[in-house]
């Protein structure tokens, strides 16, 4: 899965490709956001990425995408 983060006051997104389930991220999401934890994500090459709850500022999820050389239609 792919997920964006945004990050309040921070201009730019961080992007992160796991191989969580959608569900398993909106239930780390959720227990970050109430308990103002953190949110914690291992991308694919065992990177972590770790973001306060109180400063997420949106989460999206959605199925990565292939990289693909030239022109996509």
């Amino acid at each position: 899965m792919e997920v964006k983060i945004g990050v309040q006051h921070a201009q730019r997104e961080l992007v992160v490709d796991t191989t969580e389930s959608a569900e398993s991220i909106e239930k780390l999401v959720a227990e970050a956001l109430s308990g103002g934890g953190l949110l914690t994500l291992t991308d694919q090459k065992g990177r972590k990425v770790v973001v306060p709850g109180e400063k997420l500022a949106y989460v999206e999820v959605g199925p990565s995408t292939v990289g693909h050389v030239g022109f996509r239609s």
